[in-house]
C-alpha cells in the first residue's frame, strides 16, 4: 500500500501505513498478529482506511508499531518471536504527540482486487502499478534460505504466509520472483528471497492481491 501511494503520486507522498492499525482493527482480515488474508486487508483499505505509522519505537505516524523486533525461525539479536502472540487492541486515535486526528489520517484505497494466477499478468500488474501481495506454503526448508531461488526440496510444510512480490529476473537461466519477507533483514538475503517463477510453486501466484490508492 505503501509503495503503491508513492509510485502513483509519482513520489511526491512518502504515506507509511500502519501496520499495526492494520492487524488490530481489521477484524475480517483473519488473526492479526497470527496471520490473515491479504484480499481482505487491501478491501479494507477500501472500505475503512488506514492510518500512519512507523517502525517500533519510530515515534513515527499515528500509530507506529508497539511490539517489538524478534527472531523468526534463526538464531539472532533478538528474543525469539512467540507463537500465538497477543494482537494489540483497536484503538482509534493518534499517539499523543502526533499532530494529526485520527480521522484526519485515515487513507484510503480506491479499489481492491487480485491477479489470475498467470506470471505474465502478474509481471504485467507489478511493471503498471507496483508491488503485489502474495501468499505461499512455507516449508521447513524454506526456513534456511540464504541465497540462490528458493525450490521447495524437502521438509513438511508449516502452513501459509503473506509476502510482498517486487519484481522478477532470471539466475543462471532459472525464472524467479523476488520478494520481500517480514522476517528482519538479517534473515535470507538481507530481508529478501528468490522464488521459482512460473509453475505456481508453493502457491506463489495462485493468491495475488492488491489495490489502487485513492
Amino acid at each position: 500500500m505503501s509503495d503503491r501511494v508513492c509510485i502513483h503520486s509519482d513520489g511526491q507522498q512518502h504515506f507509511h501505513f500502519s501496520s499495526e492499525n492494520l492487524v488490530s482493527c481489521c477484524h475480517i482480515c483473519g488473526f492479526g498478529c497470527n496471520g490473515g488474508f491479504p484480499g481482505s486487508a487491501f478491501k479494507y483499505w477500501v472500505t475503512s482506511g488506514l492510518v500512519s505509522g512507523g517502525a517500533y519505537n519510530s515515534s513515527q505516524g499515528c500509530q507506529p508499531y508497539e511490539i517489538a523486533p524478534c527472531e523468526h525461525h534463526v538464531k539472532g539479536p533478538r528474543p525469539k518471536c512467540s507463537e500465538g502472540g497477543k494482537t494489540p487492541k483497536c484503538v482509534k486515535e493518534c499517539e499523543a504527540s502526533y499532530t494529526e486526528s485520527y480521522t484526519s489520517d485515515l487513507h484510503h484505497g480506491a479499489r481492491a482486487y487480485s491477479i489470475p494466477k498467470d506470471q505474465y499478468q502478474i509481471m504485467q500488474e507489478i511493471m503498471t502499478n507496483g508491488p503485489v501481495e502474495g501468499a505461499f506454503t512455507v516449508y521447513v526448508d524454506f526456513l534456511h534460505y540464504k541465497s540462490g531461488v528458493y525450490r521447495h526440496r524437502h521438509g513438511l510444510p508449516l502452513g501459509g504466509h503473506a509476502i510482498r512480490i517486487l519484481g522478477w529476473g532470471e539466475e543462471a537461466g532459472t525464472p524467479y520472483w523476488l520478494c520481500a519477507n517480514s522476517w528482519n533483514s538479517d534473515w535470507g538475503d538481507n530481508g529478501l528471497f528468490k522464488i521459482l517463477r512460473g509453475s505456481d510453486h508453493c502457491g506463489i501466484e495462485g493468491e495475488i492481491a492488491t489495490g489502487i490508492p485513492a
